[in-house]
């Protein structure tokens, strides 16, 4: 049996007891590598933060949007670096495993600087 009270809260009951009907909005982006890692520095360093978000509604919004940043950040990153070391599609085609080596290097380094920019919130 539902109840209506006059602040339009609705609520169902359970026993004997009525509790409020309070659901979160159903997510509708996927929040992705960068989102998880966000969410977890949330919850770890700030929890008063994480929790209002929660309560809020907003959460998975902002680890959307977060995911998005990052993700656009790193793919900047990585292109700026590869231009800068002369990694190119001509050292692809000459020496793969030169490339594929640069590479790698050229990635674990962007990724990190998008940890620190981004996620963990620290001045580069």
């Amino acid at each position: 049996m539902e109840k209506r009270s006059e602040t339009a809260i609705h609520y169902i009951q359970a026993g004997d007891y009525y509790i409020p009907d309070i659901s979160l909005p159903q997510p509708s982006k996927p929040i992705g590598k960068w989102g998880r890692l966000y969410r977890d520095f949330l919850k770890n360093h700030h929890p008063v933060r994480y929790n209002t978000l929660i309560l809020s509604g907003q959460l998975w919004e902002l680890l959307a949007q977060v995911n998005e940043q990052a993700q656009d950040r790193l793919e900047a990153i990585i292109a700026k670096m590869a231009a800068a070391e002369s990694v190119t599609e001509d050292l692809k085609a000459d020496n793969p495993m030169a490339w594929v080596g640069a590479m790698n290097s050229i990635r674990s380094r962007a990724e990190e600087l998008v940890l620190r920019e981004l996620i963990w919130e620290e001045e580069v």
